[in-house]
């Protein structure tokens, strides 16, 4: 369960979130990260949050942020503002560490969506390439989380057509929409604020 000051990082995608408030600090009207993304990081697919707005405040490096398929760069002191339902995606356009302040409204779920995806890459369950688990555990979580994520592709309705049956199969072979972070692993490692 996500607590503030938490930490949690994707190896493959670059990202390392820390948490700064959760749902439960917040009554649910945000979840508050401090993100750290290393030279390379990416989001590893376009996605739309249906009923989010995502907010970035970039402290430094530079962010390239595609959102509704137009890109812009934005630098520190910047700030991106992402309405619910728009696609988009983002990537760490410099060669120097990114770090946002990243928040979302209201929180929903996001925060378990999170452990179960860095989880799922601190355990190896994803491709090394673009940081996704297989199709059928990425179905499974996916359908759990629609209110917090949805791919920007296919279509919606493709999505809900064709993720219900392979959920389904998915969860009758074993994949679980939740997926707790390790977090083990990260017992020594010092939380950074911004």
């Amino acid at each position: 369960m996500a607590q503030s000051g938490g930490v949690i990082e994707h190896p493959v995608t670059g990202e390392k979130f820390v948490f700064r408030k959760t749902a439960r600090d917040t009554g649910g009207e945000a979840f508050e990260v401090d993100f750290y993304g290393q030279p390379g990081a990416f989001a590893a697919a376009q996605h739309i949050h249906p009923l989010q707005e995502e907010r970035f405040e970039i402290v430094s490096g530079t962010v390239c942020v595609r959102v509704a398929g137009k890109e812009t760069l934005k630098g520190a002191g910047e700030e991106v503002v992402i309405p619910a339902g728009t696609p988009h995606v983002w990537w760490n356009a410099g060669d120097d560490e990114l770090r946002m302040r990243v928040a979302f409204h209201p929180a929903l779920r996001s925060e378990s969506f999170f452990e179960t995806f860095f989880g799922l890459a601190q355990d190896g369950k994803v491709s090394r390439k673009t940081g996704l688990p297989n199709l059928l555990q990425t179905v499974v979580t996916l359908r759990a989380y629609r209110n917090e994520i949805i791919l920007a592709r296919p279509s919606r309705l493709a999505q809900i057509v064709l993720f219900g049956p392979l959920a389904a199969l998915g969860r009758l072979l074993g994949y679980r929409a939740d997926y707790p972070y390790p977090y083990a692993k990260q017992a020594h490692a010092q939380p950074q604020t911004l």
